[in-house]
């Protein structure tokens, strides 16, 4: 299984929001801090605040912060909320679906037991379990800091 870009720049958004939950944080400097693309970044930040995870304000001065507690943000919800789909073989999708064995093949039975099986274990840890070490939350926020002061010194 392969998750997209999306969701891999949606847990790290995450992930330092809860991380420095007491700040606002701009999608400017997320994707500075990131390195990564920050229209892409405006458009998983839009996602997550439909989806009721990050609450967003607008104007000088705002930003996005966590809309619920850490502890209360499964990383399962956040996967299902930013994957389009799970289709990992076509036959997932009937609109798609030219394989001449579907009706009677197996192996869909069991890569969707296996993608449940994936789901189910994101769904036993939060956003809070994946900074709740307190020296890997500082070697995340020195990695974070250390990104931000390279990338201003190399603009100067």
């Amino acid at each position: 299984m392969h998750l997209t870009s999306h969701t891999d720049y949606a847990l790290r958004l995450l992930m330092l929001l809860a991380l420095e939950p007491d700040r606002l944080h701009t999608i400017a400097e997320i994707a500075q801090r990131h390195r990564v693309s920050k229209n892409h970044l405006m458009k998983v930040a839009l996602r997550l605040t439909q989806a009721g995870f990050v609450s967003s304000t607008r104007g000088r001065g705002g930003g996005l912060r966590l809309a619920r507690l850490a502890s209360d943000v499964s990383l399962g919800a956040v996967v299902r909320a930013t994957e389009d789909a799970f289709c990992i073989v076509e036959c997932f999708d009937p609109a798609t679906d030219t394989c001449a064995i579907s009706k009677a093949c197996r192996l869909r039975m069991v890569l969707n037991e296996a993608t449940q099986a994936f789901l189910n274990v994101l769904d036993r840890y939060s956003l809070a379990d994946m900074v709740a070490s307190p020296r890997l939350a500082a070697n995340m926020k020195t990695l974070l800091a250390l990104e931000r002061t390279a990338r201003d010194v190399s603009f100067s």
